[in-house]
């Protein structure tokens, strides 16, 4: 019986599902290698940026900022769906409208409020109070699931939130660090390092490269059988002879 002969087509398909498995490592880890870059550029940025108080124009991402004015309590919304220490809560977003009458927005701090959903509720300072804190401008968010806002709660940042007019003085707000109407600060500027981007980064070239490995032992496997699979149609077993194709002759008639 005939040894069965092995397809072509699946070296081939061997080698391009490998390789595309091989493409994607290489790209998730440039892709990694890339956000640790830029990482460490926010990150300079951030430790170069400057300390202003109430600036006329658009501060840097990160400013040190120092405003002075007035909180406009009743307009406190709340983001909502935040977590510290493993605690659920939101965070107190007040406005606050400076000596020269504009309104800057103030991401005040956590409150714990558990798994309720009842409206929060925050005591905030009457009168002028100072605030000292970093500036974070307002860029893309995550996507959408519902309305952004329901009652007094936010699902994310976002200026459009309150009506007041004239509106802000700039597209962002302050995560507020000393003065009055602190709460527990939870924000951070930055919360992966780029070292851990980098880890990601090798592991995505280390798995790219057992890929590359695979696909080599695998394909020369492949390649190794179908190349005994030919030999075996070309040669026929030892021992067997191959039947005659002559008709059998009759016996000699008796006279």
């Amino acid at each position: 019986m005939p040894t069965m002969r092995l397809p072509g087509w699946r070296l081939g398909l061997w080698c391009v599902l490998w390789s595309l498995l091989v493409a994607l490592g290489l790209a998730l880890g440039l892709w990694q290698w890339e956000r640790a870059d830029d990482k460490r550029d926010y990150l300079a940025n951030l430790d170069a940026a400057p300390t202003l108080e109430a600036p006329l124009t658009a501060p840097p991402d990160g400013t040190r900022l120092t405003l002075r004015g007035e909180y406009q309590a009743d307009d406190t919304l709340f983001l909502d769906n935040r977590t510290l220490n493993g605690q659920v809560g939101v965070a107190a977003l007040t406005p606050l409208r400076t000596e020269d009458g504009r309104l800057w927005l103030v991401q005040r701090g956590f409150m714990a409020t558990g798994p309720v959903r009842e409206t929060p509720e925050v005591d905030t300072p009457q009168g002028q109070v100072t605030l000292k804190g970093r500036w974070q401008e307002a860029g893309d968010s995550g996507p959408l699931y519902g309305p952004n806002r329901e009652g007094l709660r936010l699902q994310q940042m976002n200026l459009a939130a309150w009506s007041q007019s004239p509106g802000f003085a700039h597209d962002g707000w302050l995560h507020l660090e000393e003065g009055g109407g602190l709460l527990e600060p939870w924000w951070e500027p930055s919360v992966m390092p780029p070292e851990r981007h980098v880890g990601y980064a090798v592991q995505w070239w280390g798995l790219a490269l057992a890929a590359l490995v695979m696909m080599i032992v695998g394909g020369r496997r492949l390649a190794r059988d179908r190349r005994a699979s030919f030999a075996s149609d070309d040669y026929p077993p030892q021992g067997l002879e191959p039947l005659s194709k002559q008709p059998p002759t009759e016996p000699p008639k008796e006279g």
